[in-house]
């Protein structure tokens, strides 16, 4: 069967030769025995068309102000994002920080000094004040190593979704990084995607 929408590829039209790729789902639920997800369904459930539709929710966080330095936020999240995130058994969760001057990372949720360590070494490979080499200083000599401090840690986060929960390591934990001396409330717009 042909698509009826055209199929781009890194900006170049699909040659009308090329069919769309078709995969099946090998997804199986972890209290399953060696069955695939498709054995699971009967003839006539598949007929009734009782697979899982996909589904969205997305919600815009609003974060306190916190001073500079790196922030465990996980329980701040899951507080805002849980009801949500309990309707999914499998899929993805996408946060996304709405700032330039700030980042999202995961790292380590137990031990504080990892976070303290962490702001260290990055004051330490970004210089700052009115003596370094930067030329955009109209917001203040921390501003311009606080873009740079974004840059290389990012504005967002892809976390998997397994049974309602953020399917993170043990000792992972969502981190703000907040690169401003002046303390500012962060957005970050998480999007929930799955089954």
């Amino acid at each position: 069967m042909q698509a009826s929408a055209t199929t781009w590829i890194l900006g170049a039209k699909t040659p009308p030769s090329v069919q769309p790729l078709r995969l099946r789902s090998s997804y199986r639920p972890a209290n399953a025995s060696s069955t695939t997800v498709a054995d699971s369904f009967s003839s006539s459930s598949l007929m009734a068309g009782a697979v899982a539709t996909p589904k969205w929710a997305q919600k815009t966080i609003t974060l306190p102000p916190q001073r500079r330095g790196c922030h465990l936020i996980t329980s701040k999240v899951l507080k805002e994002i849980g009801q949500d995130l309990s309707e999914f058994k499998c899929g993805l969760a996408h946060l996304f920080l709405h700032h330039t001057s700030a980042s999202l990372t995961i790292n380590e949720n137990y031990d504080s000094d990892v976070r303290v360590d962490t702001e260290t070494f990055l004051n330490k490979i970004v210089p700052e004040g009115y003596s370094a080499p930067w030329k955009h200083t109209l917001e203040g000599p921390d501003d311009m190593p606080a873009h740079i401090k974004s840059s290389m840690f990012g504005c967002s986060l892809t976390i998997p979704i397994t049974d309602g929960k953020l399917n993170m390591g043990t000792w992972q934990g969502i981190w703000l990084c907040e690169h401003r001396d002046a303390p500012t409330a962060r957005k970050v717009v998480v999007t929930l995607n799955g089954v």
